[in-house]
């Protein structure tokens, strides 16, 4: 294997080991949500057993069954709804896990919280509340897709991870320490040593079997977690109504905000137009018609004012340039977008990496909206991160333009702070594209911006 073989196989194992985590939370959370169904389910059942006796023999309820019947409402009230809500963020997760670790994007189609539900994730205050929360989430088919996720993720999940995991480990621990165990006895650790996987053989067929099954499985792990990944997709994606009520739903937002941002960039352009170069053909108008009345009675200012005309013209002339590249930039039209991104890293103040390549042209509207995303990030990196170097990488990949935006900057990143970043999200949603951010606090922040589009 390579060095960036070794390193993505390393990588892939921990990813898989943080997928291992994820489900033994999910598996704990449906073991809660079972649980709470039938502590709920036997007490009400009980209680409506011992009540019917009771009433058949004329004797007094047990004060054991109304204590069964209120730990099975409890139940119901808080840890039901609870768990529910823990799922649902378990899985959201899990999609936003696999759309960068596995390059597997999954899609969520979530019904919106009750009207009036300031903080849906808050236990219900009423009767009410209680009941139009839980129509909410039992009523939803996303919901029982994330509890078959739950169950699916424990069986055939746990099976596709481990598969890695115990490789590695068991080349490691099983097969390698134990041919290094001479070093142990030298430092006085042999405690700590466990006995050879199988007794009898030199130290050194021990270490070539454990670094043959390490080498394995660090080359399955990418695969499997792409795997997972695809499994994932397969569990959690919504059905074909629910995709196509969530697209609706988006291309009617996206659509009023389309509309929203072209106006407001028409009104932009309109703005520059009468504070910059309107108003400079305006001035060397003026210019223009008092040299020409002093041209017969003073030759030297007519010619000085016919000098400052020029100069005008050539400054309206540029200001006009800089509004056309800021409406469509002439290397993005004559070169292309992998080309016009390498003009935006040479012109940024960081040391930008351009990796990648395309082996054709999106679409005009998709390759402006790429040009423009990349050099709002970009600039946000320059201005707010404080790092010193990028990374862009391009791709075309599964009918879809990707491009990833890299920073070891301080992190922090948040769309739903950042305008900048809101406005790449609606510039990118216009054409069902989508703006993923992950930016932990410290760093480093990482951008993927995924348009939907076909190569010329």
């Amino acid at each position: 294997m390579k060095i960036n073989g070794i390193r993505g196989g390393l990588l892939a194992l921990v990813r898989a080991l943080a997928f291992v985590g994820l489900l033994l939370a999910g598996t704990a959370l449906l073991a809660v949500a079972v649980a709470s169904v039938s502590v709920a389910g036997l007490g009400l059942g009980h209680l409506i057993q011992n009540l019917l006796r009771a009433g058949l023999s004329g004797g007094r309820q047990d004060l054991t069954d109304l204590l069964g019947a209120a730990l099975g409402a409890a139940c119901c009230w808080l840890v039901l709804p609870a768990a529910l809500l823990a799922t649902r963020r378990l899985t959201m997760r899990t999609r936003r896990l696999s759309a960068r670790w596995c390059g597997v994007p999954v899609r969520q189609a979530y019904a919106p919280a009750p009207p009036g539900t300031r903080h849906p994730w808050w236990p219900a205050g009423s009767v009410h509340g209680y009941r139009r929360r839980m129509s909410w989430l039992l009523g939803d088919a996303a919901t029982w897709r994330d509890l078959l996720w739950l169950a699916v993720n424990t069986v055939a999940g746990s099976v596709l991870l481990l598969v890695p995991l115990l490789l590695f480990g068991s080349g490691i621990v099983a097969f390698i320490i134990p041919a290094l165990g001479s070093l142990a006895w030298f430092y006085g650790l042999q405690h700590l040593v466990p006995p050879p996987a199988f007794p009898g053989n030199t130290p050194l067929v021990l270490f070539i079997i454990g670094l043959a099954m390490v080498v394995a499985g660090a080359w399955i792990a990418p695969p499997v977690v792409r795997g997972y990944g695809r499994l994932a997709r397969w569990v959690l994606a919504p059905s074909t109504q629910a995709e196509l009520e969530l697209r609706v739903a988006h291309l009617a937002r996206t659509r009023s905000e389309t509309l929203d941002t072209g106006a407001a960039e028409l009104r932009r352009i309109e703005r520059d137009l009468h504070d910059g170069a309107q108003a400079r053909l305006v001035a060397m108008g003026l210019t223009l018609d008092a040299a020409g009345r002093l041209i017969e009675t003073d030759p030297a200012a007519a010619r000085t004012l016919l000098y400052e005309a020029r100069d005008a013209s050539a400054r309206a002339l540029v200001e006009l340039r800089d509004l056309v590249r800021g409406i469509h930039p002439p290397v993005l039209a004559d070169r292309g977008l992998a080309d016009a991104v390498r003009a935006i890293a040479l012109d940024s103040p960081l040391r930008v990496r351009v990796t990648g390549t395309l082996p054709g042209r999106p679409p005009a509207p998709v390759e402006s909206a790429g040009y423009f995303a990349v050099s709002e990030l970009l600039a946000n990196v320059a201005k707010h991160s404080g790092a010193v170097e990028a990374e862009v990488d391009l791709r075309h990949e599964s009918d879809a333009l990707r491009i990833i935006v890299r920073d070891n900057g301080a992190g922090g990143a948040d769309p739903s702070r950042g305008t900048g970043l809101r406005g790449i999200e609606r510039r990118l949603a216009a054409f069902d594209g989508i703006l993923v951010v992950t930016s932990p606090v410290g760093g480093p922040t990482e951008a993927i911006l995924e348009v939907p589009c076909a190569l010329s």
